[in-house]
């Protein structure tokens, strides 16, 4: 597949997988504000638990919940599914298209663990796999009847699979896998257990029967992670364009705070969009704010080290010449890296003019962050890195 094909393949399903994260999300974030603004009338009919008044698009609306289900089935009934099905299928295949098709420069890392591309690509399979099924299992534990541990728990399982990816794989996949672990348990949240719960209480509904209402509470427990997980998964996704954040040496704990910050942002605005005091949501401002700062001040530029400082004399040649050896592949006119059929961002590395204009992001990418020369396939020493660094500290002065 030549890369202009192989470009529009990525853009064709990252679009789709957007569409789908959206209509997804949507739905997740209205059904959570819903259920969470409905309020309880003495003479609602037989059942319902709640109920709603909405105004939008010049139109008011009339929703009620039933505790379970209603005495019959309306004739037609909407079914949420679809969006998290495909918001799933969409982005596997973009793990697929980024990462697996050339893992050898998106997803190995020689420098944190020489794999196989086959061997890097198993462990991503299994560990999605593995994380769901341990997930899964806690959540029908008896753990699964105490909120406030059962997250504890998930949090830490969560840090943790983010700390094996980063001694893994290369930082740039790492957290995008972190993303697509949380996203994994939020779809199959809904194709293993949401879903095929409704399916049952409408079974049961159909034979003239009861149906139990340990599924609605189930369906609902699911719902409610998968709503608290939603914004620090979209962080987590879209880590990849930033390298203060990829290619910090301890970047799972930066997914700690993401999660941490993300979880409380998403509690404050959907209790706030409901209407719930301020005061009692107003915890969750420090704790977004204590995130924020953690994670800036994890992430600040380190002074120079001894060995970078005291680098002296380093001359334009020696530059240029670690620029062929490690850059040009990808950074020239025409790149010779298949990935590439123009240099990334535009950026041609050829002369030292170059090198100036671009000096800020060579200096982020390269010498800070490390997530360039890409998986670092050209094997581009720690020496060759301070002295690069050396040489675009002199330029400044």
């Amino acid at each position: 597949m030549t890369a202009f094909a192989f470009d529009w393949l990525n853009l064709l399903i990252r679009w789709a997988h957007l569409v789908a994260g959206i209509a997804w999300i949507g739905t997740s974030f209205y059904f959570i504000a819903l259920d969470l603004s409905l309020r309880r009338r003495d003479d609602a009919p037989a059942g319902v638990t709640g109920e709603a008044w909405e105004v939008h698009g010049g139109g008011f609306y009339h929703v009620q919940k039933y505790a379970v289900a209603p005495p019959s089935l309306p004739e037609h009934l909407a079914w949420f599914k679809w969006e998290a099905y495909l918001t799933w299928v969409t982005g596997f295949a973009l793990l697929v298209v980024q990462f697996y098709f050339d893992a050898s420069a998106w997803l190995i890392d020689p420098g944190v663990m020489a794999l196989e591309p086959w061997q890097a690509i198993a462990i991503s399979v299994a560990s999605l796999a593995a994380g769901w099924f341990v997930y899964d299992g806690l959540c029908r534990s008896p753990l699964g009847r105490h909120t406030p541990a059962l997250t504890a728990v998930v949090y830490v399982l969560v840090v943790a699979a983010a700390w094996g990816y980063t001694e893994v794989f290369s930082g740039r996949s790492a957290l995008v896998h972190a993303g697509a672990l949380i996203g994994t348990l939020m779809a199959f949240n809904v194709f293993a257990i949401i879903i095929p719960n409704q399916k049952k209480v409408t079974a049961a509904l159909l034979a003239g029967e009861d149906p139990d209402p340990r599924f609605g509470d189930i369906g609902k427990q699911r719902s409610v992670h998968n709503t608290y997980l939603t914004l620090p998964v979209l962080v987590l996704m879209v880590s990849g364009h930033y390298p203060m954040v990829t290619g910090h040496p301890h970047a799972w704990l930066l997914v700690a705070l993401i999660i941490a910050g993300g979880g409380c942002a998403r509690h404050f605005l959907v209790h706030h969009e409901v209407g719930t005091a301020f005061r009692s949501i107003a915890w969750t401002l420090p704790v977004m704010a204590v995130a924020l700062a953690a994670a800036v001040w994890l992430t600040a530029p380190a002074a120079p080290g001894p060995s970078r400082a005291g680098a002296e004399g380093v001359s334009d040649t020696e530059v240029l010449e670690i620029t062929r050896t490690h850059c040009a592949s990808c950074h020239s006119e025409r790149p010779t890296n298949p990935a590439f059929p123009v240099a990334p961002k535009n950026m041609v590395l050829a002369t030292v003019d170059d090198l100036r204009r671009y000096a800020g992001l060579i200096e982020l990418q390269t010498v800070q962050n490390r997530v360039m020369p890409l998986g670092n396939m050209t094997g581009m020493t720690d020496g060759e890195r301070s002295r690069l660094g050396a040489w675009l500290a002199a330029q400044s002065r």
